[in-house]
């Protein structure tokens, strides 16, 4: 091992897990991470629930069996193993939560991807899976879709935390920040206490190579060389996004005044954070998303195996955003200049996450589905 998850714990990098099974509850696995390898939060999506209760898992047959004796719809089953699930890790991370004063020990459970261009529904959702889990260190997960905008805002200013999902353009992350301030400024003219709200804004990283790569490789010529720069450059030009909006730890970026007079109030920065950090392409590191996305602030939510990695043979040798930023714009002007349309890159790669995120769902609907019947059928 090379600590290195404690050197990124210590450079301000909140080291959360991707991943969460009933299994990984009930064997002490994720207690151990934390107690471990600085493990600090959660986040769960449709693909990974139905990695965890499609995969043949016994430890869900009871709460199955339970369900389908109650004669519950598929949608109610789904949902009361998934917060249940939630609740537990919760609990695990409860102790982290209350030492950082609610900064993390957070769990993100995600609301039906089938309502991401539905903003009331959304919001409907949301309030519901908030009262289900019943748990203050939860994070509702609401795509950054055009319809998720107006519901992020809404939800916050019900005093509800949000992980914003599936961010790719640096437009739509500050129309991110945009709706969590619209949020904020609504939850202090109810009177709420603006510092019991948190909220996460989750910047997808390695997509951005595998699309971005692909069409550079189209391209041909000098404009393979551009390949695997362009997921980094564009997180990092994300953080320069932030600081402008939010301020910089040193100081010596102020904020906005909006911002400002909320945190006056007693309003939380909401942190970026570096999701899909899984490295796609085997020619590359494989904790290039974590060690060259380093910044006081951030988030990295990591698969176990990048978990893993970064443990045994990662270096982090401090601070690897801001003093890229000059290169992070030319890497992006360049991509732009040999052809590559960004604003298509960063639509397909919505439009795909929120198609892959509802199939997941579609197939986790089948196999409760298929579960339900058969335990219905025992005699």
């Amino acid at each position: 091992m090379t600590d290195a998850l404690k050197r990124l714990s210590d450079e301000g990098v909140a080291i959360w897990l991707d991943d969460l099974s009933r299994k990984r509850l009930n064997s002490g696995n994720l207690a151990e991470l934390v107690q471990h390898k600085h493990v600090v939060g959660v986040t769960t999506n449709p693909t990974i629930f139905q990695k965890a209760i499609g995969g043949g898992d016994s430890s869900y047959d009871g709460q199955l069996r339970d369900l389908a004796v109650r004669k519950v719809t598929t949608d109610e089953a789904v949902r009361m193993i998934t917060t249940s699930d939630v609740r537990d890790a919760a609990d695990v991370l409860r102790p982290v939560y209350d030492a950082s004063n609610g900064r993390d020990g957070r769990v993100s459970i995600e609301v039906d991807p089938r309502l991401a261009h539905e903003t009331a529904a959304t919001v409907a959702e949301a309030k519901q899976l908030w009262w289900l889990v019943d748990r203050p260190n939860v994070f509702i997960k609401i795509p950054a879709t055009k319809a998720g905008l107006p519901a992020i805002a809404e939800v916050i200013g019900k005093g509800i935390s949000v992980n914003v999902t599936l961010i790719f353009s640096l437009e739509r992350y500050k129309a991110v920040m945009d709706a969590y301030l619209t949020g904020l400024e609504a939850a202090k003219a109810k009177g709420l206490d603006l510092s019991q709200i948190e909220s996460v804004a989750s910047f997808f990283v390695s997509r951005v190579d595998t699309e971005i790569d692909k069409r550079l490789e189209k391209i041909g010529g000098e404009a393979k060389d551009l390949r695997s720069k362009a997921a980094l450059a564009n997180a990092r030009l994300a953080y320069q996004a932030y600081e402008e909006v939010f301020g910089s730890v040193d100081g010596k970026t102020a904020g906005g005044a909006r911002w400002r007079a909320l945190e006056a109030a007693g309003a939380k920065p909401q942190r970026p954070l570096w999701a899909s950090t899984g490295v796609k392409d085997p020619a590359l590191p494989d904790t290039l998303y974590v060690t060259e996305l380093v910044a006081p602030g951030t988030v990295n939510t990591m698969p176990e195996a990048t978990l893993d990695a970064t443990d045994d043979h990662g270096v982090v040798t401090g601070g690897t955003i801001v003093p890229n930023y000059a290169d992070a714009k030319a890497v992006m002007d360049a991509i732009a200049a040999a052809g590559v349309d960004y604003d298509d890159v960063v639509q397909v790669l919505e439009d795909e996450g929120v198609e892959k995120f509802e199939q997941s769902w579609n197939e986790l609907l089948d196999t409760v589905t298929a579960s339900l019947a058969s335990f219905a059928d025992e005699k």
